[in-house]
């Protein structure tokens, strides 16, 4: 029986510390993603609104176009246009959010979310069987960066 002293939100933290940059940026989307797997149904709805409101004209736009990609009509680059027809989008709306609030982190002119942000606010609110599954991810994604590999 193996046996094991560390809870798996220390472990990820003890991991960032080990990455680089490029690793630290992708552990920042590892986090998201578990944490957007995370939530319950009944409050994606409105993490999708909230990390609407943060988007400027281009990022609507690009969500937009993988709205069309999912076939739900024809999608106009704007907030209201996605917030209403995001229910539409059944199995997809967690990959909907997902992409919603990676653009939020990519713009430099809006506040990102940090690493900081990520491994302070999100992961301890993640359950302990999401950072599980977010740990096993983590240790890819260090063998991967130790390793040199591209991506």
């Amino acid at each position: 029986m193996p046996l094991c002293f560390i809870e798996p939100h220390d472990a990820v933290r003890v991991i960032a510390d080990s990455l680089s940059r490029e690793g630290r940026r992708q552990l920042v989307d590892e986090i998201l993603h578990a944490w957007v797997d995370d939530l319950p149904e009944e409050q994606l709805s409105d993490h999708y609104v909230q990390a609407l409101a943060d988007l400027d004209q281009e990022d609507l736009h690009l969500l937009a176009a993988w709205h069309a990609s999912l076939e739900v009509g024809q999608p106009l680059p704007s907030m209201e246009f996605l917030a209403g027809v995001f229910q539409h989008l059944g199995d997809n709306r967690r990959e909907a959010l997902k992409i919603a609030v990676r653009f939020r982190g990519e713009e430099p002119s809006r506040e990102p979310i940090t690493e900081r942000h990520a491994l302070e606010v999100i992961l301890p609110r993640l359950s302990r069987a999401r950072a599980v599954e977010l740990l096993h991810e983590c240790l890819s994604l260090y063998a991967w960066d130790r390793m040199g590999t591209s991506n």
